[in-house]
């Protein structure tokens, strides 16, 4: 199966690319740009290009974010059981109401049920809903607010919601998997673990070829 993983950022590529040894042929990863629009233009694209000749069998969305201190904390791992765009709707004076509460739209996609859980064995990483976000949270008000609306949220980035509406209108299997480089919450940038966040996902991807060598694909 041929697996096209999907970043934001080169030291995100790199970090993946770092854990392949030369046997691992069927892996191409691309640096797509921040934010889910660009995210989803880069996968978008390699999809399209790949279909005439080798098409993909599965999308991984991946790089560094924040977790959520109470699920995920800093440099631990984050595998996604719901992709979720958490700022795609409309303000109103009784409070925010997802895209989906006007009658159109999608908000959430969920990844396959049974790879969730092989990767999450293999890696150690934790499930829980990972939110996609325009606007990177900075205060406590909003962290409170996004785990009201989210119980199961585990941490937000930027680029998975992007990444699993390109392989849904290919009809790939999409995963998301973040390593933890800060809490959500308050901007500190002293507190942030960058460089254990890229390290934690090089080891994730060192741990994941045997897995999805072994994923025929059936439960999406």
């Amino acid at each position: 199966m041929r697996v096209l993983v999907v970043t934001a950022v080169p030291a995100e590529r790199d970090a993946v690319t770092r854990a392949f040894g030369p046997d691992v042929r069927d892996v191409d990863v691309v640096a797509a740009g921040v934010g889910p629009a660009a995210a989803a233009a880069g996968t978008a694209t390699a999809l399209a290009l790949a279909s005439a000749t080798r098409p993909y069998g599965l999308v991984i969305s991946t790089g560094i974010g924040g977790g959520f201190a109470q699920v995920a904390p800093l440099a631990s791992l984050v595998v996604a059981d719901a992709i979720v765009a958490a700022d795609l709707g409309a303000e109103t004076p009784d409070g925010y109401l997802p895209v989906t509460a006007l009658g159109f739209g999608t908000v959430e996609h969920v990844p396959p049920a049974a790879l969730v859980r092989a990767v999450a064995d293999a890696t150690g990483a934790v499930t829980g809903t990972v939110l996609t976000v325009s606007t990177v949270t900075g205060s406590a008000a909003r962290a409170a607010e996004l785990r009201a609306r989210h119980a199961y949220a585990a941490a937000e980035a930027m680029e998975g919601f992007g990444v699993a509406e390109a392989a849904a209108r290919h009809g790939v299997p999409v995963l998301e998997i973040r390593a933890v480089s800060n809490a959500v919450g308050p901007r500190d940038r002293a507190a942030w673990r960058i460089g254990e966040a890229l390290e934690a996902l090089t080891g994730a991807f060192g741990k994941l070829v045997p897995v999805l060598r072994g994923w025929d694909g059936n439960d999406h």
